[in-house]
């Protein structure tokens, strides 16, 4: 299989310059060994997007769509009927002065939810009775799309409620990368795991792997959100009376930066988010948005504690930050990340085409070295280094390199390469 890649640092394309004539002048080479490099930084975190959870087997969707296709799904019948009905956007239209079938709407679920959200800040805060018809509307289209994305996210090829043996193509991956990440030095910052995802593969895979990680939710009987769960560990006993102890090694932080189809509001309790298993929860509870909403729910919690957990880690001293199936479409994230870039000692290790957007080209020109963007190019390219699978299989690394043995390893290869050079050598 022909392997690709665009490897910029900065303007510089690193893998234009290796010609691939050995293992040590390839470019997935280059990438895995200086992606084991940035597996060591002090503060480690991951960004992951809808192209994370996606994939296709035998021509077919088996994990979720990414946001452009899901919006698409939105408006097409499916046993002849479709979760926005032809009597809503007429109504749409007609009520409001919204185009449902406009191209940003019908291309891009995030716009649409974000101005939904506009006119239901605006009307629920009018009192004229006339508005009441637009606000009752607004309210079903939001549901509509809830329990869309909900259904897109709990029910496709990789469902284990459904008929058959489920796929579990995208799980496998997700268990694949975990795998790698906790055979990180045990002696640096547990690493943290951001999503922009709304569904269960993260959860699963750890779970599956018995993997311990802190999202943000205590309790047994009723899981609710409390933040200051983010500030705290999971140790393991070395010696308490000498105050000695250690994070366990597989520890991962875990945040849901736009909810999930487990979270639910419940008004009840000191703490009104409850995580939950997705069929218990019914939609008019569901904390699920493709965007977080620019209005009043932009800075509730648990939006605004997740978000800021990002922001946190990202600008701390000595942090890289590597993003994966994310698109930079979201300006909310974008400033944050942008923001970081404000630290001189920041790494942005961005797998994506490089020629997917503006927002990439936006990073491009700021010709910095600390900006490494990662994939192919070309769009009928087989395999392609920014997909999260190729991104787990052939460029991560197992665990990152031992600064000791590789030093170790290049002494010998150097004292090799000087006897075989050295023309007094004589034949034993």
């Amino acid at each position: 299989m022909n392997q690709q890649l665009a490897f910029y640092k900065g303007s510089t394309d690193v893998a234009a310059g290796l010609d691939g004539t050995s293992p040590e002048r390839s470019p997935i080479s280059r990438v895995k060994k200086d992606l084991g490099d940035v597996l060591k930084s002090k503060n480690l975190a991951f960004l992951f997007g809808s192209g994370c959870s996606s994939a296709w087997s035998g021509g077919k969707e088996v994990g979720i769509p990414t946001m452009g296709p899901m919006a698409k799904a939105l408006f097409s019948p499916i046993d002849g009927e479709s979760a926005i009905s032809e009597s809503q956007r007429q109504q749409a239209k007609e009520i409001l002065g919204l185009d449902l079938t406009e191209e940003r709407f019908v291309s891009n679920l995030e716009a649409l939810m974000e101005v939904l959200f506009g006119f239901r800040f605006a009307l629920s805060s009018s009192s004229k009775s006339e508005f009441q018809e637009g606000l009752r509307l607004v309210e079903d289209l939001i549901r509509s799309i809830a329990e869309h994305v909900r259904m897109s996210c709990t029910n496709g090829a990789f469902s284990t409620t459904g008929e058959g043996t489920p796929d579990t193509t995208v799980v496998d991956t997700y268990q694949s990368f975990y795998r790698k990440l906790i055979q990180r030095d045990r002696t640096l910052p547990r690493p943290w795991v951001f999503t922009t995802n709304y569904d269960l593969f993260n959860e699963t895979a750890m779970d599956r792997l018995g993997i311990p990680y802190i999202n943000g939710f205590q309790g047994s009987v009723e899981r609710r959100f409390n933040p200051a769960v983010f500030r705290q560990t999971i140790a393991e006993e070395l010696d308490l009376a000498g105050r000695r102890w250690s994070s366990v090694d597989s520890l991962v932080y875990f945040a849901k930066l736009h909810g999930s189809v487990s979270w639910e509001s419940r008004p009840s309790g000191l703490f009104p988010v409850i995580e939950t298993h997705p069929e218990l929860l019914k939609t008019e509870s569901l904390l699920i948005y493709p965007t977080p909403a620019k209005q009043n729910a932009s800075f509730a919690s648990p939006y605004s504690d997740m978000f800021r957990e990002f922001q946190t880690r990202v600008v701390r001293e000595q942090s890289a930050l590597i993003t994966a199936g994310y698109s930079f479409s979201d300006e909310h994230v974008n400033n944050i990340i942008f923001q970081a870039l404000t630290i001189p000692t920041f790494r942005l290790i961005a797998f994506v085409d490089p020629s997917a957007n503006e927002g990439i080209a936006r990073l491009r020109r700021l010709n910095d070295p600390r900006i490494w963007i990662i994939g192919t190019q070309e769009p009928q390219a087989e395999w392609k280094a920014h997909y999260f699978n190729n991104i787990v299989d052939d460029l991560m690394p197992a665990e990152a390199p031992d600064e000791a043995q590789t030093a170790i390893e290049n002494i010998l290869e150097n004292l090799v390469r000087h006897d075989l050079s050295d023309p007094n050598r004589k034949e034993s």
